[in-house]
């Protein structure tokens, strides 16, 4: 595989716990905002990319910085929440692998920038919840710390918000989700395509497995209760002499049904029609 020819030849150099330094820097920029709120560092820190062409060429690393969320209050559970993601994802890969799909939604999110307009790591940090979701779905976070929710369903919730986001505003919508989420495309649409193909292939096992299953046929049938020689194969059933026609019964209602005589409907042995 390219990528690892890649790491083979430059792997030295990637960095480890890369999400430890991001949140760190995003938890550090929210403090500096809010105690410092006449620097409007968030301003300078943005990616603007009339701004990056005016020679603000520090905008192009510097909007990684700027956190999701500015509430007191979750502030810590949002930047423990990628941290979270962010080591999981280089556990399971290594830092290189990890340092290549952060990159790519770098270079996929300032691309959309420079398309659309304006860009944030909003979408960046999205890729990495799609991509712990597609490895790990049944994880599961404590929602409001006491809310047990799978991983799965969150990643859904995001991509509604995210087709909501494309519908509110088409062009700029499509430039920058796609952009953002270039690297969950490139390391994922392989496992996606099979794992579909694999579903398909599944449903179809499985319906022509159905349709080979031989019916099976009703051979006995109470008149009174309905009770079939398929639902106990161990009842009996007789027909009864004193009606008139072919009616028959199991044991439970042999002797405790009301006898059909000609010109009737079989009844139980409170007289209800059956």
């Amino acid at each position: 595989m390219w990528l690892d020819r890649l790491e083979r030849r430059i792997g030295k150099y990637s960095i480890r716990n890369l999400m430890l330094y991001i949140t760190t820097l995003n938890g550090a920029v929210f403090v500096l905002s809010f105690l410092a709120p006449e620097l409007n560092i968030l301003n300078k820190l943005a990616l603007v990319p009339s701004l990056v062409l005016e020679g603000e060429v520090w905008r192009l690393v510097t909007f990684l910085f700027i956190p999701m969320n500015f509430s007191p209050i979750w502030i810590l559970f949002t930047l423990y929440f990628y941290y979270l993601i962010g080591s999981s994802l280089e556990n399971e890969w290594g830092s290189f692998k990890f340092n290549v799909y952060y990159l790519i939604g770098i270079l996929g999110t300032i691309a959309g920038a420079f398309l659309g307009g304006a860009g944030s790591a909003q979408y960046l940090n999205l890729s990495l919840i799609f991509a712990f979701a597609f490895l790990f779905p049944n994880y599961e976070l404590m929602l409001f710390f006491f809310i047990p929710v799978k991983i799965k369903y969150l990643a859904i919730v995001y991509a509604a918000f995210l087709v909501l986001s494309f519908g509110f505003s088409p062009l700029y919508g499509l430039i920058t989700i796609l952009g953002s989420a270039l690297n969950f495309i490139l390391f994922f649409w392989k496992d996606v395509y099979y794992r579909l193909r694999f579903r398909q292939k599944a449903q179809r096992n499985r319906q022509n497995f159905r349709s080979k299953i031989p019916k099976i046929h009703v051979m006995h049938r109470c008149t009174v209760c309905g009770k079939t020689d398929v639902e106990d194969r161990k009842m009996d059933f007789r027909y009864c002499v004193d009606c008139e026609g072919d009616y028959e019964y199991c044991m439970d209602h042999l002797y405790d049904h009301e006898h059909v005589k000609e010109g009737q409907s079989g009844t139980d042995s409170t007289g209800e029609n059956q």
